[in-house]
């Protein structure tokens, strides 16, 4: 499938989230990369509005993963892994068992479990665009492993 490129300014993410959601389809796992401060954390926010989830959302940065629960018994898991420091970290929270899940997977800092990647993601990369500083660049593509 053909890559998602897109230009925004910060005040279009929810359109951005939506857009994103409508290109995944029927996938479940996203893996979120870019530098600090190009906003995964940001637009990950607008991703769980936009499913439907009300309240606080936050990066779990310490906890390593946030559960958003919605309507019908379905969840959105947040994973943070900038501060792992070994791979098993990712492995003792049960990592394949929230990809297997069939709920929404979004996925800061992957690189750090790249060996744990399922077989099929989105991924995201987002970059801040050079002298503009509310303006981002996302690209996504779909991969499956066959």
């Amino acid at each position: 499938m053909e890559e998602l490129r897109l230009s925004y300014d910060l005040s279009e993410i929810s359109d951005v989230a939506s857009k994103l959601i409508e290109y995944a389809s029927s996938d479940t796992i996203f893996l979120f990369e870019g530098s600090m401060g190009a906003g995964k954390t940001t637009l990950i926010q607008a991703i769980v509005q936009t499913l439907g989830y009300d309240d606080r959302v936050s990066s779990p940065t310490y906890g390593l993963v946030n559960e958003y629960p919605l309507d019908g018994g379905h969840a959105i898991y947040h994973f943070d892994f900038y501060r792992i420091e070994d791979i098993e970290e990712a492995e003792d929270i049960g990592i394949y068992e929230y990809f297997d899940s069939g709920d929404i997977c979004l996925v800061e800092w992957p690189s750090k479990i790249e060996a744990l990647w399922p077989e099929a993601y989105v991924k995201v990369h987002l970059s801040k665009l050079e002298n503009e500083d509310k303006k981002r660049e996302l690209r996504a593509h779909k991969y499956y492993d066959e």
